[in-house]
Formats: C-alpha cells, structure tokens, sequence
C-alpha cells in the first residue's frame, strides 16, 4: 500500500540523519569500557593466577554505574573552563569523559596482577575506570535527550543499542581473541598480552572523541530558571568531593577491621559469603552515614547553596513521588532495583564459570560473545514489537519468567560439563531472553520518565537498576566456592521470582492497567 511504502522509506532516510548515525558512534563508545570491568577483566585476573572470589570483587568497580545519579546533576550544570566555551556544555563534558575513559583503560594495562601488591593499583585504575565511563554515559543521555526532538528519539536509541553491542563485542570477544592470539591462555599467563590488549582497547575510545568534535552542540530545551555563578559551581563541587573523599576514607580505614571481623564471623557461621556479606554491608551503611552528616554539616556553611541544591537533586524525586504518589512510587522504585537481579547476578561470574569447565576463549568469545550478541539483538527487536502489540507490562512478565527459566539451564551446562552444543543452546536461550526483557524494562522506564527531568531521573532509574544486582555479584565467586556451580546457579534463578509478584502489585494500579 502506498501509504506504509512511503512510512518505510521515510523511516529508512531517517537512519541516515546525522544525529541517528552520531549515536552509533556515541553507543560503540559507551559500549567499550564495561566488559573491560566485568568479562575480560575477570578473565585476565584467573590466568594471572588470582582467586576467584577475589576476581568477582573487582566487578563492584562497575557500581560507579549505580551511583551515577549523585553527579548527574554535576555534570549536568558545571562548566569545564574554556573547554566549555570552546565546545559547548555537553560536548566539553563527553570529550573529558572519553579521553580519561581511553586514560583508564591504558593505566590497567601498565599493572601485572601477578605481580605483589599490584592488585590495589588495578583497583584503583578499575574504579577509575566505572567513574569515568558512567559520566560519558549520562552526557550520552542528555546529549540523546536534547538533540533532537521525539520522532527522532526511537531512531536514536536503535542506533545506540547497535553501536553498544558493537562495542561490547570488541572489547569482550575482540579483547579475548586478541589475548589468546599475543600468547595469554589460562594453562600459560601472559602479562604482555593482556597489557597490549589493553592498550589497545583504549585507543578505540578515540571514536567517541572524534565524534564530539566533529558534530554541534544541541540546543538547550529546558535552560534553568536561575543563572549561577562560576563559584556557585565551585562550591557545589566542593561539597561532592567531600562526600566522595569521607566514603573512600571510611572504607580505606575500616579494611584491617572488616578483614579481622569477616574471617571471625566465618569461624562462628562457617560461611564466607554470608559473613563477607554482612561486615561489607555495614562498612556500606558505615559510610553512607558519615557522608550524610557530613553534607549535613556542610549545609550549614557558605558552600552550600539551597536553591542549586534543591534544583539539582529534589525537583527531580519531588516530581516523580507527586506523579505517582508515595506507595506506588516506592513499589516502583523496588521493582526497578529488583527486575535485572538474576540475570546480573549470573553474569558477573559467568565467563569465569565457561573457563572453569573447559572452554577455551576463542570458544567463550565465539559462542558467548559473537553468536550470543545477535541472539540478544534478535531479542531485543522481538520484546520491542511484542511490547508494540500486547503491553509493556505482558512482556516485562513473560521478561520475568523467562529469565528465570532459563537461567536455570545453567545447570544443566554444569553438570554437562564441556559440551559446545549445550553451550550454544544455553547461550541462545538466555541472550533471546535477556534482550526481550531489557527492550521491555526500558520501554518501561520511559513511561515512569517525566521529559522535564530526563537526564536525572533517567540516571536514578539506570542506577538503581543495577546498584543491589551488581553488589550481590561482587560475592558471586564466594557464592560459588560454598555452593559450588549448580547451587549457585539455582540460587540465582530463584532471586527472580519475587520479581512476578511485584510486577502484579503494579499491574493493580489504575495507572499501568493496559
């Protein structure tokens, strides 16, 4: 019919506009740095020779993704001197954050882990690492937000989840490939080939950069109400690094305590996950504590401004408990925290638990990491149209179900041990789910986003959708060594359950019954 060939080739043109195509770019730059945290971190941490438990620990440097949402206001208002009369507000603040991305990335490759006392550098580079790359993702987002208007923004998020996946691939399978390729497998460790794969990953962020200089900056839409001054800023600034300064010093002075108390509440439990659980809870709830009455403290100072304060973080949270009223929102924000929790949690330790039982990393990079990102594309396009046809809330619970489904065919995988065909067939289950799932939840998101606040409520949803998986991650290789693959595997699927029922509490509302 002439109407939809016309639609079509409307819609085809469009991904050839210059902001759609920009996203691909700004996605396969985004894409880059995670699995450089997570998967071939973890993988280069094992061959070097590093406990298990200890490898998993290090994926709480991606938690800088969590917390995001308490310098997204920062990012959102600070001027970078000259830089940002140079290029513009958010293409200064995405070239700073691409460059010390590239930055991060090349410093973990100058630590050998094997080497004594080089794990607390690499943590330090890791931790950098998730605290740059989160800032590059929420400029992505106001970027996305502010640069073009709403017929554009599906166009635009296709285009970034393509360039994503992309980047992901590369530094996942392509940083595998290239490792085991330099001469590093798990029976003969190779520092120099994990330092050149590195290396090299970090000269990839320089497509992100090239692209900031290359395009326009966008147009502000929605400009403050109130012009602050350059030492307004200042304090503002000042207060967060104070909160960031009293969190890690709070951590850097309890480790010989939490270390002491971990080992004697294993003796009186005889589990070291449990234990390592509760004394890092404390030490979390610890610091938490002391930065509040610190800004307390603060606010009672010239540095603290009530008006930038109030703009920058309470407008936001104040407009969506209005919206949706104080018990709704609250259930939402659960539900938020909650919804990727199995899947993540599995994640964490997956790569690790391939190796473990046999396969190679050209097999993980191209069974897990090449076949199983088309699965998850094809995933994603399929929860997108079913989304379309049937609602988002049918599919978030077929998302739910599913995920937990087939996270339990990682037992069977367990118990087949090296077997390529179960691999495929493991990987195709999980990835289609995981993509059908995430193109829901997003699309869920979306609903509970109010366009006058994207950028920060954007950030707090993102963030608090991973902050409570990706900490319990941080134990899964306790977990395992306790439990043991298959009764982790099981535990993991488990904590999706809950998920279905907070998913009909939602669906009584008036709001969310379509």
């Amino acid at each position: 019919m002439p109407p939809q060939s016309t639609n079509w080739q409307q819609s085809l043109k469009a991904f050839l506009h210059p902001r759609v195509v920009t996203m691909f770019f700004y996605g396969f730059s985004a894409g880059i740095p995670l699995l450089l945290i997570f998967s071939s971190l973890s993988l280069w941490l094992r061959e070097a020779g590093v406990e298990r438990s200890t490898v998993t620990y290090f994926s709480w440097a991606a938690l800088a993704y969590s917390f995001k949402f308490l310098w997204a206001p920062l990012i959102d208002r600070l001027p970078i001197p000259a830089l940002t009369r140079w290029l513009g507000r958010r293409r200064a603040w995405l070239l700073v954050a691409q460059l010390t991305v590239a930055a991060s990335i090349f410093s973990i490759s100058l630590v050998d882990p094997s080497e004594p006392g080089a794990l607390n550098l690499m943590a330090f580079a890791v931790v950098m690492l998730g605290f740059t790359a989160a800032t590059q993702d929420i400029v992505i987002d106001a970027y996305r937000i502010e640069s073009a208007g709403v017929e554009l923004q599906a166009l635009m998020s296709s285009s970034y989840i393509a360039g994503y996946r992309i980047g992901m691939l590369s530094s996942g399978a392509g940083s595998l490939v290239l490792a085991s390729w330099l001469g590093s497998t798990s029976d003969a460790y190779s520092y120099p080939a994990w330092q050149t794969t590195y290396a090299l990953m970090a000269l990839t962020m320089l497509v992100g950069a090239i692209t900031t200089l290359i395009i326009r900056e966008p147009d502000n839409p929605r400009p403050s109400a109130h012009q602050y001054t350059s030492g307004q800023y200042l304090k503002f600034l000042a207060i967060f690094v104070a909160g960031i300064t009293a969190f890690v010093t709070v951590y850097v002075l309890t480790a010989d305590s939490a270390g002491t108390l971990r080992q004697t509440l294993t003796e009186i439990v005889e589990n070291s996950a449990l234990s390592g659980l509760v004394v890092e809870s404390l030490r979390l709830a610890l610091a938490i504590a002391i930065v509040a009455a610190l800004i307390k403290a603060l606010s009672l100072t010239p540095l603290y401004n009530k008006q930038l304060v109030r703009e920058s973080y309470l407008d936001p949270v104040k407009d969506f408990f209005q919206r949706y009223g104080s018990r709704l929102a609250l259930l939402l924000l659960v539900f938020v925290g909650f919804y990727r929790i199995s899947d993540i949690v599995l994640g964490v330790i997956s790569n690790v638990f391939f190796e473990d039982i046999g396969f190679t990393k050209n097999e993980i990079a191209g069974v897990v990491k090449t076949f199983g990102l088309f699965m998850t594309i094809a995933g994603g396009f399929l929860g997108g149209l079913l989304a379309m046809r049937h609602g988002v809330i049918r599919v978030l619970y077929l998302g739910a179900f599913l995920t937990v489904a087939t996270n339990l065919l990682f037992l069977w995988l367990a118990y087949a041990g090296h077997d390529i065909r179960i691999l495929y067939a493991v990987i195709s289950a999980d990835n289609l789910t995981a993509g059908l799932a995430s193109a829901a939840f997003v699309a869920f998101l979306s609903q509970l986003t109010n366009v006058s606040f994207t950028a920060v409520q954007y950030a707090i949803f993102s963030s608090l959708m991973t902050l409570l998986p990706k900490t319990i991650g941080g134990y899964s290789g306790s977990m395992v060594d306790n439990l043991g693959y298959p009764g982790f595997f099981l535990f993991a699927s488990l904590m999706g359950v809950p998920v279905l029922g907070l998913i009909y509490l939602i669906q009584r509302h008036e709001a969310f019954r379509h």
